[in-house]
């Protein structure tokens, strides 16, 4: 797990960005009346929450396995991605409905130019941010921080259509533009957050890695296989940025206990080293052994079992 120092830097850096752009928004909005920035406004506010949020799940995961916590505590961050998928949908459900509400009531707009030139400038410090973000988060493989930026990039977004609203309110003297563009972009806010609680809700329940993962996995087994040895029941699963590997290895029967277990280290060794923040179990098994095929459980897990025979096969996976 990397140090908490390591991690929680860009994290900082997002609050410190969701305080500057509260109060940029929320100038623009007193100075302008757009229904559209007082949305963007709001959407800070839940950029800041989501942040601290975000601080102290990474302060959390970050602390070693205990008696409670035999697996470490890295879960933590998909919760905290779910909350924030779920402050993201309410953000744009609030913004779609509140831009409803000023499209049936619509009210004039006052120094566009000003208000616009102050969104414009937050949502460089969202942008420059989110980039930060989703790059350490897909280094570190931290979903909370790969949220956190997607977060800050829906906000980008919901700021390029409020601007392109007042663009059009400027250009045109209609306001019903303003109202539309923070519908529109409410809704997109909306399905963003949607995806992020649908990713968190994978990692609660277990989800297994990415199959090119699985597929790399399974190459770095078989490379390193004696002759006469295979594997089955593959499982896997994520806990923030660790990856979970379980499998059976079938050997041969007649050798030591020692030489299973100094061949199941070199595998584990080799896992090791191919993919990073990985925790391996392997299940040493006799190959001649007719328990050792569990063939219903192989077809649940999507193997194709191959029937058990009589001697030490000479077989490949």
């Amino acid at each position: 797990m990397e140090p908490l120092a390591r991690l929680h830097w860009p994290v900082v850096l997002s609050i410190a960005a969701a305080f500057v752009t509260i109060g940029m928004k929320s100038a623009a909005y007193a100075l302008t009346g757009s229904v559209g920035l007082l949305t963007d406004a709001l959407e800070s506010v839940v950029n800041l929450l989501a942040a601290v949020t975000a601080y102290f799940a990474l302060w959390y995961a970050s602390r070693p396995a205990d008696p409670t916590h035999t697996y470490g505590h890295e879960k933590i961050e998909f919760l905290s991605s779910g909350l924030e998928g779920v402050l993201i949908v309410v953000a744009g459900l609030g913004a779609a409905g509140y831009g409803v509400q000023r499209l049936v009531t619509p009210e004039p707009l006052q120094a566009i130019e000003l208000g616009s030139g102050l969104a414009l400038g937050a949502s460089v410090v969202n942008f420059a941010v989110a980039r930060v973000l989703l790059h350490y988060g897909r280094v570190h493989k931290s979903i909370v921080m790969e949220a956190d930026g997607q977060h800050l990039m829906a906000d980008v977004w919901t700021s390029v259509g409020v601007l392109a609203g007042l663009a059009l309110v400027y250009a045109t003297k209609l306001t019903f533009f303003d109202s539309l563009l923070a519908i529109i972009m409410g809704l997109h806010i909306t399905w963003t957050g949607w995806g992020l609680i649908r990713r968190s809700f994978d990692g609660l329940m277990d989800h297994a890695i990415p199959r090119d993962e699985i597929e790399r996995i399974r190459e770095v087994i078989r490379a390193n296989l004696p002759e006469g040895a295979i594997f089955h029941m593959l499982r896997t699963r994520l806990s923030g940025a660790r990856r979970f590997i379980e499998f059976h290895l079938l050997v041969d029967g007649d050798i030591s206990v020692r030489e299973g277990h100094q061949l199941a280290s070199k595998l584990e060794a080799a896992l090791e080293t191919a993919m990073p923040e990985v925790a391996v179990t392997i299940h040493v098994e006799p190959v001649d052994e007719q328990e050792s095929w569990e063939p219903e459980y192989l077809q649940r897990l999507g193997e194709e079992p191959l029937p058990p025979p009589p001697t030490t096969p000479q077989v490949s996976e």
